[in-house]
């Protein structure tokens, strides 16, 4: 989930940035490769990253799905699933099982699938966790920040600066995270929690700059299009202006409920699609809007739950 999205439920310079950054940010940016997945402008979605144990045999994801959509007539099914990195650990396995099965299955049927990777908060359930705190404590407690919220204790704010050598660790994290997006057979990456600088020290713990939160999201893009995948900008709407050249898509929850979707503009302007979120808006409200703007939008449940019903997508 995004980060206000999170927070409601409870809830320096350029250049000094960049003197601070890996090589990996200095270098001139992986542009997605020639065989690399691009979407359509106009690509329905399907946002699941909760399994349903009646769709094990795909990881939990119901590849079938179906739904009428706002603007009325029959069903249509999503073009483009984004889903966990790992199949959920009530339904298959116990969180560490690589989703390949739903991967497969979602192609089989001729669609695509985006991995979704959380970037800016450490959570404790993931399989490489303890790598995170063996570092925390062997660099001066200066990676895991506050809990991202008090409905979400068990993840921490990430430290993105390096001053000492704090982004250059989570790169390396990271990029073995897309590495097994990879290894999944993915087709595209959702780095999450991507916009710290926006909340500030008393929400995350750390002071991040917005020059910093660029040299961060760049290099996370970076990751995804060294390995052929294709890159998505979650949120992070004061920066889509600047980030639009370096992703090839983007995924928002709720910029319509609060007023902020124009800011997704540039990436449409750019042929690059937006896929869009709702929770509390009714699509009544909001599906003229995004068909306005030319986004991808759905409605998933109003506690904020991303199952894989209900699903009801504008178009």
């Amino acid at each position: 989930m995004n980060v206000r999205t999170r927070t409601l439920l409870t809830r320096l310079a350029v250049v000094a940035a960049l003197s601070c950054a890996p090589l990996a940010a200095l270098v001139a940016p992986a542009t997605a490769q020639a065989g690399a997945w691009k979407p359509p402008l106009q690509s329905r979605w399907q946002y699941q990253l909760q399994g349903n144990a009646k769709y094990a045999a795909t990881g939990g994801v119901n590849v079938d799905i179906c739904a009428a959509p706002q603007s009325g007539g029959a069903c249509v099914r999503p073009s483009v699933f984004d889903i966990d990195l790992y199949a959920d650990g009530d339904v298959v396995g116990n969180n560490t099982t690589l989703n390949t099965a739903a991967v497969k299955a979602i192609h089989a049927r001729g669609a695509k699938a985006i991995c979704y990777v959380d970037a800016g908060s450490i959570e404790e359930y993931r399989p490489d966790y303890q790598q995170f705190v063996d570092w925390h404590k062997s660099h001066g407690n200066s990676l895991l920040g506050k809990p991202f919220s008090k409905e979400f204790p068990n993840e921490r704010w990430a430290n993105i600066n390096n001053d000492q050598g704090q982004r250059d660790f989570l790169l390396k994290m990271m990029a073995a995270r897309v590495d097994k997006c990879a290894q999944a057979g993915f087709d595209g990456v959702e780095f999450d929690v991507v916009n710290a600088h926006e909340e500030g020290k008393t929400v995350t713990g750390w002071t991040v700059s917005p020059a910093t939160q660029l040299v961060y999201n760049r290099a996370l893009a970076d990751l995804a299009h060294r390995k052929g995948l294709s890159a998505a900008l979650k949120n992070d709407l004061s920066q889509a202006g600047e980030l639009v050249s370096s992703f090839d898509y983007a995924v928002n929850e709720e910029c319509f409920q609060f007023d902020e979707c124009g800011e997704l503009s540039v990436f449409v302007k750019a042929g690059k699609p937006v896929f869009q979120v709702e929770y509390e808006t009714a699509p009544a409200t909001f599906c003229p809007k995004a068909a306005k703007l030319g986004i991808n939008a759905i409605k998933k449940a109003v506690d904020y739950s991303l199952k894989d019903m209900p699903y009801k997508p504008c178009k």
